[in-house]
């Protein structure tokens, strides 16, 4: 069995520290385990590494950091001199041993002769994009696994546009990674040591300054923020993580003079003690800024996420109560609101546009519609809105007003490439402060919406397939797909058959055959005959498949009827 090879070799490795050895003797009799541990390497993709911590070819820990940061340094050394002098910034989030690891991929960095920027303490993600952009380097890397459960960590890793990296370059570290041993292969040398030689430079106080500034260049209406300032309540959470110090700095920039924080989430801590999931999608990780909502009388909750790339909020159901909106709706708002903004300053580009993910809600395209603007989908991931952007700013085919996607991420401004919780904060909390002087809370807002411009609803169900076999489910299901189209789901015919993979759009009822210009990625979307749309695909960072259902109704109860009979239906393909 190949993989106790590669666990033996791990075992008797000098690299190995004594702790690390111990925990590999401890599953010395249980194969699975050491199956699950060493049958691959963790997979390099387009969004970089993530997994479990613990030692293991397919774990997160400091010599899979240094094997990919490694086969990184020499696909930057191949760009030449001058990609290596520009070097790379490196940060890390608030999880176990990310500080740990950013140490680790700036070391070996700086023993290959590249140039490190390596922030000083933790720091939100989108800074990472914003300092690649701003210091002009070749690359980035972030440690971090966004909002998964505290035994996850990750390594994001950005080319010099400060979005995440491209799959050309993503497929040649992969490559290499394959090449390279994951001990022997290694370059590195002593932190202390990179330090003093100016091989490692520390990013500090000064990088905040010039992100926030960049952030506050997105306000849109600060007079308003001044009018409701002393009546004007929220509730703020980070969840523990790197959204501590920066969003209330923003908002107290804005000119919010009550931001009551979670004093129990403000502690960095990365074994999330006050929550099972860190993920601001999850209502049950509010309980205690509900308690302080209830309490002061707060207008509406915002929570960041460990890195600070997503963004969540509750809101005053009117009542006392509050309830947490999605990112669909959040996305809902923040569009019809930019566009009004912008409308009452006398900026809004004759070529306005607005992107979003292909699962992403599609009553954002009727705003876009409504207001004269054009709606743009991309893949999944910030780095295929910001080619986008990029490509339509660069054309003058579009001036882009924000991006996003339905699982909390929205993008703002030029500065970043990426998703970015501090500037949604400041955003949605000026809008929330404009609602409230017309007198209504941000749900009343949405509900408005709906009567405005119609009656939408969206649902993603995870179907999850933990483990060795669930990858192998997961690749099954996809493929039985493609093997039987269904021509009628839950009952309704299915008018056309999209496959990402090859572009492919089959015209159900005809037999008839066109393409699209997205293609080259595993995912399968069914437009129905009710004007519903189904999409599948698995997902890149957690062993699940995902499915999207994106519909519209004459009413909400009708939405409701379609969410759940097409529900029904995801829950039948776990086999």
């Amino acid at each position: 069995m190949e993989f106790m090879k590669v666990y033996e070799n791990w075992l008797n490795s000098p690299a190995l520290n004594e702790a690390e050895k111990a925990e590999l003797e401890a599953i010395r009799n249980d194969p699975k385990e050491i199956e699950s541990r060493f049958f691959d390497q963790l997979s390099f993709g387009t969004a970089g590494l993530r997994g479990t911590m613990g030692v293991g070819l397919y774990r997160m820990n400091a010599h899979v950091v240094r094997h990919a940061t490694q086969a990184f340094a020499e696909v930057i050394l191949a760009e030449g001199e001058e990609a290596v002098k520009r070097g790379v910034a490196v940060c890390f989030d608030c999880r176990n041993d990310s500080d740990l690891y950013a140490r680790e991929a700036a070391c070996v960095l700086a023993a290959n002769g590249i140039f490190v920027r390596l922030f000083a303490a933790l720091r939100p993600t989108p800074e990472l994009s914003f300092a690649v952009r701003e210091y002009g380097c070749i690359a980035g890397i972030n440690v971090t696994a966004s909002h998964n459960p505290k035994e996850y960590n990750g390594y994001k890793v950005y080319w010099e546009d400060g979005a995440q990296l491209p799959p050309v370059h993503a497929d040649e570290v992969a490559r290499k990674m394959r090449e390279l041993d994951v001990f022997t292969s290694i370059k590195t040398m002593d932190y202390d040591t990179a330090v003093a030689e100016g091989k490692i430079v520390l990013l500090k106080e000064e990088t905040d300054e010039k992100y926030l500034a960049n952030v506050m260049e997105q306000v849109n209406d600060k007079a308003v923020v001044k009018k409701m300032a002393d009546t004007f309540k929220m509730v703020f959470t980070p969840f523990h993580g790197t959204g501590y110090q920066l969003i209330p700095e923003a908002l107290k920039r804005l000119g919010m003079k009550h931001v009551i924080c979670v004093p129990e989430q403000m502690v960095i801590d990365g074994d999330f003690p006050t929550v099972v999931s860190p993920n601001p999608e999850n209502p049950e990780g509010f309980y205690l800024a509900v308690e302080i909502a209830k309490r002061e009388g707060a207008d509406f909750i915002l929570g960041s996420d460990p890195d600070a790339d997503r963004v969540g909020i509750m809101v005053n159901t009117g009542n006392g109560e509050f309830k947490v909106i999605s990112g669909n709706q959040i996305g809902i708002l923040l569009a019809d609101y930019i566009i009004g903004a912008w409308k009452r300053a006398g900026k809004l580009p004759a070529n306005g546009v607005i992107l979003k993910s292909l699962v992403s809600t599609e009553m954002v395209r009727k705003i876009c519609e409504v207001n004269g603007l054009a709606c743009f989908d991309t893949f999944t991931g910030f780095k295929f809105l910001a080619q986008k952007k990029d490509q339509l700013e660069e054309s003058g085919e579009g001036k882009v007003l924000m991006a996003f996607e339905e699982s909390n991420g929205y993008m703002f401004g030029s500065f970043v490439r990426d998703k970015d919780a501090v500037t949604a904060a400041l955003v949605l909390t000026e809008m929330a402060a404009w609602y409230a002087d017309q007198g209504q809370t941000l749900y009343d807002a949405l509900m408005g919406l709906y009567k405005k411009y119609g009656f939408y609803m969206e649902k993603t169900l995870n179907l999850v397939m933990p483990g060795l076999d669930g990858l192998k489910k997961m690749a099954q299901l996809m493929a039985d797909l493609r093997a039987n189209a269904p021509v009628e789901i839950a009952g309704v015919a299915v008018a056309q058959q999209k496959d990402y993979k090859d572009g492919s759009v089959i015209d159900v009822a005809t037999g008839a055959k066109t393409t699209m210009e997205l293609t080259d990625s595993n995912v399968l979307r069914y437009e129905m005959a009710d004007g519903t749309s189904l999409i599948v695909r698995p997902s890149g960072t957690e062993p699940k498949v995902k499915v999207y259902i994106l519909t519209s109704g004459a009413d909400q109860a009708a939405c409701d009827e379609k969410v759940a009979k097409y529900a029904a239906w995801a829950d039948t393909l776990k086999g």
